[in-house]
């Protein structure tokens, strides 16, 4: 049994794309792995076969069906906002216990299990609780997914410790590319690994939906 929890530095930055590339390479090693997207916001019915639970299932090759959507993600709520937000909105309030019981279960019956969180490391899950704290009770190492954009230094930084001050251990950084930065994908790869102590600092260019990368046979290394 072995996990591990994909989180970021903002919203969509790539976690789903860099989690489906680790799958999809995974399964070419014959390797057995589960995923997970136990919270999705702004998630409506009509548009799930698009949504990030159904590109997971897609790399699983597992159908998109809204009960397969359902078994991964039991937290769905319509709102495009924090999940703690979107369930006030709802009139209910995201139960932290069950999450947590939800996650170990699955983690218990894997072999390898991929757990992608919601939004930045920081995002609030309740009154009390962030996704830092849902990484730090389940005590997985955490793969962290960051973007190509004026800015991204800091908040890759700064995620990074929060992490390590949880004593989080952080698996790799993936720094995924956007085409309006106007900072090359190397300089802030190699400005964010000098910061970043020991953890491996990766470049993902822009690629197609379903393409291999060396990254991803990296990453795959690391489970």
């Amino acid at each position: 049994m072995s996990g591990l929890f994909l989180t970021a530095t903002g919203t969509d930055i790539g976690k789903t794309f860099v989690a489906a590339g680790l799958i999809r390479e995974l399964r070419r090693r014959g390797r057995d792995v589960a995923a997970l997207k136990p919270i999705a916001s702004g998630f409506e019915e009509w548009s799930a076969p698009a949504s990030d639970p159904a590109r997971l299932l897609d790399a699983l090759g597992l159908p998109t069906t809204p009960d397969e959507i359902a078994r991964i993600t039991p937290f769905r709520y319509r709102a495009p906002v924090a999940p703690e937000l979107a369930a006030r909105r709802e009139g209910r309030v995201l139960d932290y216990a069950a999450l947590l019981a939800f996650c170990r279960a699955e983690l218990a019956a894997s072999e390898v299990l991929l757990i992608e969180g919601i939004g930045g490391v920081m995002v609030p899950l309740d009154g009390e609780r962030t996704v830092l704290d849902w990484i730090a009770d389940l005590r997985l190492p955490a793969l962290v997914v960051a973007g190509n954009y004026l800015g991204t230094i800091s908040h890759t930084l700064t995620a990074l410790a929060a992490l390590r001050q949880r004593r989080v251990p952080v698996a790799a950084v993936v720094v995924t590319d956007s085409a309006e930065s106007p900072v090359p994908l190397a300089d802030n790869v190699a400005s964010i690994a000098r910061f970043a102590r020991d953890a491996k600092v990766l470049a993902l260019p822009r690629l197609e939906a379903g393409a291999e990368h060396p990254v991803f046979e990296t990453l795959a290394d690391l489970v």
